[in-house]
């Protein structure tokens, strides 16, 4: 019971606090030319920050709809293989499965997989999915409405609250693994090295190079 409350407790701290970063993604997506509703849709349907982001930020670039949406793609391919991962421990069939499709994002998944049994990652699972997804959507409202009163987003810090409470959730785990610090600092320097070279989002996905450098071994 104690792991369950304290699973509850994860999903409901990272929900509330990545969803805050909402407001600016309303803010920026008004900015960069959509309109309230359009913003509200892209959360409602999409619900993948890093995704959503780097749509609006091509299009604000004067890249076309389609490069921007394919760069989207390419950045959420990412919670496909968290699809994979969290298929066996989730354990969700039929009709439902849409549902929790919906919900497999780097938060979900960060706190599922802290989680010391597939019981209490369920419990955790379940609560950052819909503390975040209710969370994401209202602030995104929020940001979009109040866009003449916010100003530039960035300049709330608001765009480092997901990393953060990401690297909250996962800290326990890499304090206690030597072999999970090394696996983290090859994937960063992975990313670092290529984020000035590539697209946005393709960096992230290399950086799963050093998983297979784990597993080789």
């Amino acid at each position: 019971m104690k792991q369950i409350s304290t699973a509850i407790r994860d999903g409901l701290g990272v929900g509330f606090a990545v969803g805050l970063s909402g407001v600016a993604f309303g803010a920026a997506a008004v900015t960069s030319g959509l309109n309230v509703a359009q913003a509200c849709v892209l959360s409602l349907l999409a619900f993948t920050g890093a995704s959503q982001f780097a749509l609006i930020g091509a299009v604000a670039g004067g890249g076309d709809l389609l490069a921007a949406s394919a760069g989207a793609l390419l950045l959420g391919g990412r919670n496909t293989l968290y699809g994979l991962r969290m298929a066996d421990m989730l354990k969700v069939s039929g009709p439902k499965r849409l549902v929790v499709a919906q919900g497999v994002i780097d938060e979900t998944t960060a706190v599922a997989m802290a989680q010391p049994d597939p019981e209490s990652a369920r419990q955790g699972f379940t609560t950052t999915f819909v503390t975040l997804y209710f969370m994401w959507n209202l602030t995104t409202l929020a940001g979009a409405v109040g866009t003449e009163f916010l100003g530039d987003p960035a300049a709330f810090g608001l765009d480092a609250v997901g990393p953060a409470a990401f690297l909250a959730i996962l800290w326990p785990r890499l304090a206690e693994s030597p072999e999970l610090r090394w696996l983290a600092l090859g994937a960063v320097a992975i990313a670092l090295a290529t984020t000035p070279l590539l697209p946005a989002g393709v960096p992230v996905l290399l950086s799963a190079v050093a998983v297979l450098v784990v597993m080789m071994r």
